[in-house]
């Protein structure tokens, strides 16, 4: 059912994005790093890239993706540091706190990104904006004052998360369902959350150039444009209409790493890549799914190697370890720089009906001794002999639309 917007109180999604999270963790943990241009990088090398950068770091262009050797040139005195994950996943915890002290979280969207579902009686413009000041502040207090965050208050979850981007650093933005419709039209459609460049070129061959277009155009006319109902869902949403959300199942779970410069060599790629085929299985058990998909890869300095296969319904190493074994040989990359693989098709683990022939059922007794002696003494505690050499590579990365570090146990006992 399609809520229309309640034009007195209007304002009954709020929608919070840290601003420069990563970056401002590290200014809020050093004191020498505020007011400096920082970038966040995953390891202090040329080749690389920022993962974040200050808003002081900005101002000169420096962006997330940024090659390092390109925003040294572009900043000279840009201070590079090292990501500190864990760190970051303290700090979101301490946010979420933060927020719930004020009003409760509905939904936390990502690492720097959540969403509250405001009371008809706190969704009117006067009530609205002093929630949202009242969140500010607790962050100010209960997580540090290099902690800003841009906060979006509008009809439904959708323009609540436009409306946060609108105004950064610091900025708090009201839509109102009689006067949203000017400052929308202004977008572009790829500013639009779930409308990527791919689905551009299809609104584009549909008539729809711009948000203007959007915002003109008819139920039907949307519906034709995106090739789908999802066009009618749009034209709801467009005018703040408070439409549930569609539940995905997850549907694909991977790693990568960049190689450290020890590991930049074909025995020292393979056994990074079974350090991150080890955690993505562990995962998989832990999230009680299987993989009917995988596809590994190696990235060199001027080429890549990719394999992909299907497998019977798996969450098991050694599973995915023999297939892996198998396919290397075919591998051709000698300088690699950058190795990942993706599970896809997952499929609740439960789901599976194993043959009494399959040697996987022992297999899975054994996976899940391994997970649970590494969740008892230690991550590294028990480890596929390949994956030695390489066990402390591959740390765990937050990427945005995680929230928190997979827990592989408690640290290494000594």
């Amino acid at each position: 059912m399609h809520l229309a917007p309640n034009r007195d109180a209007p304002y009954r999604y709020l929608f919070l994005d840290l601003n420069a999270f990563f970056a401002s963790v590290e200014q809020q943990e050093n004191p020498e790093l505020r007011g400096n241009p920082v970038g966040v990088v995953p390891m202090l090398a040329d080749s690389t890239v920022l993962i974040a950068a200050s808003y002081e770091a900005k101002k000169f262009g420096c962006n997330t993706l940024t090659r390092v050797g390109d925003a040294k040139r572009l900043c000279p005195h840009i201070i590079l540091v090292e990501g500190n994950h864990r760190a970051y996943a303290e700090y979101h915890d301490r946010v979420v706190k933060a927020v719930e002290s004020v009003v409760p979280v509905e939904k936390v969207c990502s690492i720097d990104e959540m969403r509250v579902r405001l009371l008809e009686s706190e969704a009117t413009e006067e009530a609205a904006r002093a929630i949202a000041f009242r969140v500010k502040n607790a962050i100010f207090e209960q997580v540090g004052e290099c902690m800003t965050c841009s906060i979006g208050l509008a009809p439904n979850a959708l323009l609540s998360k436009v409306a946060s981007d609108m105004e950064k650093p610091n900025g708090l933005v009201l839509l109102h369902p009689d006067t949203m419709a000017e400052r929308l039209a202004a977008l572009g459609v790829t500013e639009f959350c779930g409308i990527n460049l791919r689905m551009a070129v299809r609104l584009n061959l549909g008539g729809i150039f711009t948000a203007a277009d959007m915002l003109s155009a008819n139920e039907a006319k949307l519906r034709s444009a995106f090739g789908s109902v999802i066009g009618a869902r749009w034209w709801y949403l467009l005018r703040g209409y408070d439409v549930p959300e569609e539940e995905r199942p997850r549907k694909s779970l991977g790693n990568s790493h960049v190689l450290p410069p020890e590991h930049r060599t074909r025995e020292g790629s393979y056994q990074v890549l079974l350090r991150l085929l080890q955690k993505a299985t562990a995962r998989l058990r832990r999230e009680s799914l299987s993989c009917r998909q995988a596809v590994f890869f190696v990235r060199g300095a001027k080429e890549k190697w990719v394999h992909k296969c299907k497998v019977e319904a798996t969450c098991e190493t050694l599973v995915l370890v023999e297939i892996l074994q198998e396919a290397w040989a075919n591998n051709p990359i000698e300088d690699p720089r950058r190795v990942g693989l993706t599970l896809f098709d997952l499929d609740p683990a439960v789901e599976r009906t194993p043959s009494i022939f399959d040697r996987d059922n022992d297999r899975q007794t054994l996976a899940g001794a391994v997970d649970a002696l590494n969740a008892k003494f230690g991550k590294n505690a028990i480890l596929p002999a390949g994956v030695l050499a390489a066990k402390d590579s591959a740390e765990e990365r937050i990427a945005f639309q995680k929230t928190s570090l997979f827990d592989e146990g408690p640290a290494e006992q000594q």
